[in-house]
C-alpha cells in the first residue's frame, strides 16, 4: 500500500472540519438509564462517563459499559484524555465486589475494567486489579475479564500482579507513534510501554496482549506501522484503532479526520501484518466491543 494512508488529501479531512462519518444519533433505549443509574447507585464509575466516550449511548443501551476502578481522577496529565485530573481520593476496598455485582446485574459473560493511573500509590493500584479480577470470577460462572492498565511505572512486580490474577486478555494502550509522546502523554515512556508485552510475553505466553492507538494526532504513516511492528515484536496480538476526538478546547486540537475507508486499509495492512485480530474504524476505542474482538482473534 503506497499511499500514505494518515495524511492523502483525498482521504482526510483538515482539523476543525468534522466529517459527516463522525455524526450519530443517540439511542433512545431506555436500558441506557438503566446503566447509567446502576453505575451512579453502586458509586461505581465507568470510563464511557469519564472520558466522554462517543460509544457511550449504544454500549449503555446494550447493557454494557467498561468499569473504571480506583476513582475518577488521574495522576497523570496527557494531553488527549478527559479524566479528571489531580490528587485521588484513598482506594475504596468495597469497589472489586461492587463492580462484581453490576456486571452480574447486567448479565455480563465478558467484563472490561480500566483504571486511572495512580502513581500516588506504591504498586500503582496492581493489588487492587487482581481483587477485582477474583470479585468478577467469585460472583460470575466463566466470566471472561480483559484489564486495561497503566505501565506501573515499569514495575515488573506490580505487573506480575495482575497477570497473576488470571485476566484473559491484558490490555495496555501504547496510544500514540514515539515522536508524539512529549506532546501527546508527557508522563509515559514508549519503550516502558512496550515492555509491558514483552514481560507478559515471558511471563504468560498463552494470554493475549491488546494495545491501541489513536490516529488523528499528526503522525505519519511510516511511524504508525513502525509502531505496529514494535508492538507485534514486544508480544501484542490484539489491536485497536480509533479516530482522535478532541474532547474540550483544553485538549490537543484534532490534526485530520482519518475516513472509514482508511482505517478499513489499516486493518488489512496490521492484519498483514501478524495480528490475531483488528477493530478499526473512526469510533473503534480500546473495550469498544471487546468481546467480539477477543472472539475472533483466539476462536
Amino acid at each position: 500500500m503506497k499511499q500514505d494512508l494518515c495524511r492523502d488529501k483525498a482521504k482526510t479531512y483538515q482539523r476543525r472540519r468534522k466529517p459527516i462519518w463522525l455524526r450519530r444519533s443517540l439511542p433512545t433505549s431506555p436500558e441506557y438509564e438503566t446503566v447509567r443509574r446502576l453505575m451512579g447507585a453502586s458509586g461505581l464509575h465507568t470510563v464511557c462517563q469519564e472520558a466522554k466516550c462517543p460509544n457511550q449511548w449504544e454500549c449503555f443501551s446494550n447493557r454494557t459499559a467498561t468499569f473504571m476502578i480506583l476513582g475518577e481522577r488521574c495522576t497523570r496529565g496527557c494531553r488527549f484524555c478527559a479524566v479528571q485530573k489531580g490528587s485521588p481520593l484513598p482506594v475504596d476496598p468495597g469497589e472489586p465486589g461492587r463492580v462484581a455485582e453490576a456486571a452480574k446485574t447486567l448479565n455480563l459473560s465478558y467484563v472490561v475494567v480500566t483504571s486511572v493511573t495512580r502513581d500516588d500509590l506504591e504498586d500503582g493500584g496492581a493489588a487492587h486489579f487482581a481483587r477485582t479480577i477474583h470479585a468478577l470470577r467469585e460472583r460470575i460462572d466463566g466470566v471472561y475479564v480483559e484489564v486495561l492498565i497503566s505501565d506501573f511505572k515499569g514495575r515488573a512486580k506490580d505487573l506480575q500482579c495482575v497477570i497473576d490474577a488470571g485476566p484473559d486478555v491484558l490490555n495496555h494502550n501504547i496510544e500514540t507513534v514515539p515522536r508524539l509522546y512529549p506532546t501527546v502523554r508527557p508522563q509515559a515512556i514508549y519503550q516502558r510501554s512496550l515492555a509491558v508485552f514483552r514481560h507478559l510475553k515471558e511471563a504468560a505466553p498463552r494470554m493475549p496482549g491488546k494495545s491501541g492507538l489513536m490516529l488523528g494526532l499528526g503522525e505519519t504513516d511510516a511511524e504508525v506501522e513502525a509502531t505496529l511492528v514494535d508492538l507485534l515484536a514486544a508480544g501484542c496480538s490484539l489491536l485497536t484503532l480509533g479516530q482522535y476526538l478532541q474532547p474540550s478546547k483544553d485538549h490537543l486540537p484534532v490534526e485530520s479526520y482519518i475516513t472509514p475507508e482508511v482505517f478499513e486499509d489499516w486493518k488489512k495492512r496490521a492484519l498483514a501484518l501478524g495480528f490475531a485480530d483488528v477493530a478499526s474504524g473512526p469510533f473503534v476505542r480500546s473495550s469498544y466491543k471487546a468481546k467480539e474482538l477477543f472472539n475472533r482473534g483466539h476462536a
